[in-house]
């Protein structure tokens, strides 16, 4: 069950030149979070419209949000600082369904902080595939090192970890098997990518999608994605539908 909250900032630190994270203390919202879900927050009086954001971690009432800095209202969140106070409705949407077994978590660029709070609620082991551009945009690959058996990093231009995207160490992982799952968030391209390779390999895939949102509780209808059952092809909302989705529902347009 989502609320609205006024969550009082308790951290804040850079994470990379243009991503930040903020910490809030927020039992309602801890408690009730799964993986995958996002939060709506209200930046300043003047932007009518909130920003969805997705849950990076949550530990004990504190919950992380990873931020990259790009407009105006994630520009009025850079900032608000340790004892502000944000207005947060949520947590929204649906979020990963976790299985019993071994899982891989994929996050490409501003993808991977929901891909943390993932990692960290996994009931077995995990293993991380993180994208990035290039080594100015690399975030969180501690943190995940922290909870997971082991963290394959990859930028295009091959500054940091090994050059190339996320599909060269995907495919290494699903020919070895083992995996119940792959877990992933992300650009289009590179979910599409994700979901070829599962399904070649007959692993079961969720992705959480990115798409831009309006009003967060499906109303509005500004994040609409096709998606398929099969036989018909629909129009799903991601804030509410989604924003995860079994990767055999959506229709792959790239």
């Amino acid at each position: 069950m989502s609320g609205v909250y006024l969550c009082e900032v308790v951290d804040k630190e850079d994470l990379n030149h243009s991503t930040f994270s903020i910490t809030v203390l927020c039992a309602g919202i801890a408690k009730r979070a799964y993986p995958g879900q996002f939060l709506h927050i209200k930046c300043g009086d003047g932007l009518l419209l909130r920003r969805p954001i997705s849950i990076c971690s949550i530990t004990g009432d504190a919950v992380t949000l990873a931020i990259e800095k790009k407009g105006s209202g994630t520009s009025w969140l850079s900032r608000c600082g340790c004892g502000d106070r944000l207005d947060i409705l949520g947590p929204l949407g649906n979020g990963f369904s976790l299985p019993d077994g071994d899982i891989i978590v994929v996050g490409g660029g501003l993808g991977t902080p929901p891909m943390l709070f993932t990692a960290e609620s996994s009931k077995e082991g995990v293993t991380a595939v993180l994208g990035f551009r290039d080594l100015s945009r690399v975030l969180l690959v501690d943190r995940f090192e922290d909870v997971c058996d082991s963290v394959y990093l990859t930028t295009e231009d091959g500054s940091a970890g090994m050059r190339g995207t996320v599909s060269g160490p995907l495919e290494q992982l699903l020919r070895r098997g083992g995996f119940d799952a792959v877990m992933s968030c992300g650009q289009h391209a590179m979910q599409h990518s994700v979901a070829m390779l599962c399904e070649q390999y007959g692993v079961a895939c969720q992705v959480s999608l990115e798409e831009r949102m309006g009003c967060g509780v499906g109303a509005c209808l500004v994040c609409a994605c096709a998606t398929s059952n099969g036989c018909n092809e629909y129009m799903s909302r991601v804030c509410k539908d989604g924003p995860v989705f079994d990767a055999r529902e959506v229709v792959w347009k790239v």
